[in-house]
């Protein structure tokens, strides 16, 4: 026998050390934790930060447009035909031609180039080269003088780079929200499990009552008096099972908003740093439809999207317009023997050219730029109400948001004194009992209503808090909210 008990008290030892190594590590998190740890590990903030760098590389990029570009080309021809012939009696040319140049645009549409060229034919003999040296500049006067294409790609550029910034807010917004209810979801089934336990532990508890008054001979076994407290006592047992799956699916889901290595957190249990409570705030719609008319990423997305409307449709009125350019050049001629006098009378600076001029382009019918910029029109006033329709949904979104909070704090208040009401009924309806004058039946209703009324209360607390961060969500001011300043770099 002796070493049967100590058997068994080695294998009890081994199984509570087995448990307290396999107890998952507790962390305590307040939510601003929460909030922190999501705004660096978060899955969906990460995708969404590259966003404003693609775009501002692209706006970069958009600038290509005024870059220079330096050319050079050299073509050797070699051309045997009639008319001259060489002292072995074969008709033959050959020549040698550069060319190289520095050509780029200005942002007021002007276009200028340096460019150089020279040409060596040596044969048939005499050798002789030439060529030029020369400035030149085009300057356009009514199409493409107010905006065009390269200014209208990098127009767009910078347009998105603020619409690609407050996408991430908006992603930000969104994410905070989510943290947030998340939080109060994972307090809320902490409790709910608490009140689960208690209405489990007082069905125990009626039932280990009914079973001495049994014994005692106070109430008859066959009224069903056992079988209705087991019934109960296996309920509640269910109750607490499913509140216990709650718990750990929303600790789940929290884990999953606020990293981006879920292993590491997969044995680390949650264990939030506040409870449920209400603070009492002031509502005033006026003010809430202030917040998210001038603050709201999708609203200010639309405004975005007008301006860079009303953009495209000054390139489409600058289309109209005659194509009127005016040219210049000045330059030097180079020429003689060889290569090295063309080069010297460069340099002289004695033979010199320039050239000056006008070149008009009018389209007769204009089919394109008329019904471009006609359709933009349209376009644009398509914008317009699409930009007043989202103000409008914006504010029957919040004025909704307002009276749900102030709902859900009316239900804070009626939840927490039917809460009160329903433990003062259990208890003076268990004191009936203790002296015969009351039925398991009833005392077991009224433990369920305390049941219910005390989970009501947690939901109500929750749901309050949970209104608040909806109303700052609609409101587009989360970010203001926790004092969040995150700024695009």
């Amino acid at each position: 026998m002796k070493i049967i008990r100590a058997s068994l008290m080695l294998a009890a030892s081994l199984a509570a050390a087995s448990a307290q190594t396999n107890a998952p590590a507790v962390r305590a998190l307040s939510l601003a934790d929460c909030l922190t740890e999501a705004l660096k590990h978060n899955l969906d903030v990460q995708i969404e930060r590259y966003e404003p760098q693609k775009s501002l590389l692209n706006l970069h990029a958009a600038y290509a447009g005024y870059d220079p570009v330096f050319s050079l080309s050299g073509t050797h021809t070699h051309n045997e035909s009639g008319g001259v012939f060489v002292t072995n009696g074969v008709p033959a040319a050959d020549n040698n031609a550069f060319n190289s140049g520095i050509n780029g645009a200005l942002p007021w549409g002007t276009t200028i180039g340096v460019n150089g060229n020279v040409n060596d034919n040596y044969s048939p003999s005499p050798e002789s080269a030439g060529g030029q040296v020369a400035v030149s500049a085009t300057q356009p006067l009514l199409k493409n003088f107010w905006i065009d294409g390269t200014r209208l790609t990098i127009s767009a550029a910078k347009n998105n780079v603020k619409l690609s910034e407050q996408g991430l807010r908006s992603q930000l917004i969104t994410t905070v929200t989510a943290v947030e209810n998340a939080y109060y979801e994972l307090v809320y089934a902490r409790e709910n499990v608490k009140v689960q336990q208690q209405a489990l532990d007082l069905a125990q508890t009626q039932l280990g009552d009914d079973k001495k008054r049994v014994s005692f001979g106070a109430v008859a076994a066959a009224g069903g008096t056992i079988e209705q407290d087991e019934a109960q006592v296996a309920q509640n047992r269910a109750n607490l099972i499913a509140a216990q799956f709650t718990l750990a699916s929303d600790e789940n889901t929290l884990k999953n908003l606020i990293t981006d290595n879920y292993p590491q957190w997969h044995d680390v249990a949650i264990e939030p740093a506040a409870t449920l409570a209400a603070v009492r705030q002031l509502f005033d719609v006026q003010d809430s439809w202030s917040k998210g008319l001038t603050q709201r990423p999708d609203l200010l997305q639309a405004k975005l999207n007008l301006e860079q409307q009303g953009i495209q449709l000054k390139y489409d009125r600058n289309q109209l317009f005659p194509q009127l350019d005016l040219s210049a050049s000045y330059g030097y001629n180079g020429g003689g023997a060889g290569y090295d006098n063309a080069f010297d009378q460069y340099g002289t600076a004695n033979r010199p050219y320039y050239s000056y001029g006008a070149a008009l382009k009018v389209p007769l019918s204009n089919v394109q730029a008329r019904n471009s910029l006609k359709a933009d029109q349209a376009t644009e006033q398509q914008d317009l109400l699409k930009l007043k329709q989202l103000e409008q949904n914006v504010m029957v979104v919040i004025d909704n948001a307002v009276k749900q909070a102030q709902s859900a704090w009316e239900s804070v208040d009626a939840t927490q004194k039917a809460r009160t009401y329903a433990e003062a009924a259990l208890s003076a309806e268990q004191g009936k009992y203790a002296v015969g004058k009351s039925t398991t039946f009833t005392v077991l209703q009224l433990q369920n209503n305390l049941t219910s009324a005390r989970s009501q209360e947690i939901r109500a607390l929750a749901n309050y808090n949970e209104a608040l961060t909806g109303l700052a969500q609609q409101e587009g001011s989360t970010l203001e909210r926790h004092q969040l300043d995150v700024r695009v770099k």
